[in-house]
């Protein structure tokens, strides 16, 4: 025997808000809305300024990396080590 699946009973809206197409922000107060505008500007520069401090952290680690290298590192580096000339 095969079971029939059940199929999920969806709830459907009211006639009354399909009709009137309100959404979250028609329904919420207009300062309501700026500040959540404000606060999602905000965590974006956050981020983006993070990312930015990373990146920049990444570059002064490899210059300071580079720059601590002995001579022996260097050559092998350039592919000249083992090399005669």
């Amino acid at each position: 025997m095969v079971k029939k699946k059940k199929q999920a009973v969806r709830k459907q809206p009211e006639k009354s808000q399909l009709e009137s197409g309100t959404t979250l922000s028609d329904q919420l107060q207009g300062d309501v809305l700026e500040k959540l505008k404000l606060a999602k500007k905000q965590l974006l520069d956050a981020e983006r300024e993070k990312e930015e401090e990373r990146l920049a952290k990444a570059e002064f680690d490899r210059k300071q990396k580079e720059k601590n290298k002995s001579f022996a590192e260097l050559l092998d580096d350039y592919g000249m080590s083992g090399k005669k000339y």
